[in-house]
């Protein structure tokens, strides 16, 4: 039908779309596929991630928890393009208010990888996945509003 559409309104049949209409022409999945994707997506982001843990207890088990705990949290991450839409989420996630914690999440990312198969430091991978959890978490808690406030003063509270 959008075919027949084309030709009938002058657009040629050979035309090809942008980059932005094909991910918009590709991301038009009803509400409920939207939030079953996301729950899928989410759910295997936090399998991953205690699966990775679990791993950390085997011999040379560093290795798989650094790359299973990559993997959930970039599935964790990747889950909420199915509600939002691609651009979107990139677009959020580069927003001066999260600018920081989306940087430090994604290098913390590569930065874990690089640890265990290049560095082989294991102490500094689990630093950088302790590093990733908080970052993750700072950066899930700017989609709340005020939650951030209330992290700091809850935080400075206990310090103080």
């Amino acid at each position: 039908m959008d075919k027949l559409r084309r030709v009938l309104s002058g657009r040629e049949e050979n035309e090809e779309l942008g980059l932005t209409d094909q991910i918009l022409d590709a991301s038009t999945l009803s509400y409920s596929t939207r939030v079953k994707w996301f729950v899928i997506c989410f759910a295997g982001g936090i399998l991953c991630s205690i699966l990775g843990s679990a791993l950390l207890f085997l011999p040379n088990g560093i290795k798989l928890f650094a790359v299973f705990y990559t993997i959930g949290n970039v599935a964790a991450l990747s889950s909420t393009c199915f509600l939002m839409g691609p651009l979107n989420q990139l677009k959020r996630m580069f927003e001066p208010k999260r600018l920081i914690a989306t940087i430090v999440m994604l290098l913390c990312l590569v930065l874990t990888l690089c640890a265990v198969f290049w560095w082989h430091k294991k102490g500094l991978a689990i630093l950088f996945c302790m590093l990733q959890f908080l970052a993750m978490t700072w950066y899930s808690i700017s989609y709340i509003p005020f939650a951030r406030d209330a992290v700091m003063k809850c935080f400075t509270t206990c310090v103080s």
